[in-house]
């Protein structure tokens, strides 16, 4: 696994857990693939949250863009800025 600064970590859990975002949405932006991701919730998270998460991603269609029925074709929301760390913006 690629080394990865305390806030690619953090913006990747993050991602890990919406459900709207899928593995390789995580991919093009980090460069780490499932098993990779699954290894940085396993090393990041308590032992109880890394079993919650996995039970929710498990064969969950949002998780992967060729199991969902729409095909999406962006990253983000309309609303959210284009520069640094995809925080929302002001309305």
């Amino acid at each position: 696994m690629k080394n990865k600064s305390l806030i690619e970590i953090d913006r990747i859990i993050e991602m890990a857990w919406e459900d709207r975002t899928p593995f390789e949405a995580i991919f093009d932006q980090f460069n780490i693939n499932e098993k990779e991701l699954i290894s940085i919730m396993r090393n990041n998270l308590r032992k109880s949250s890394f079993k919650l998460w996995r039970e929710r991603v498990s064969g969950r269609k949002t998780k992967h863009s060729k199991l969902r029925e729409n095909s999406v074709d962006r990253f983000k929301c309309k609303m959210q800025r284009n520069i640094s760390n995809n925080k929302i913006s002001k309305r």
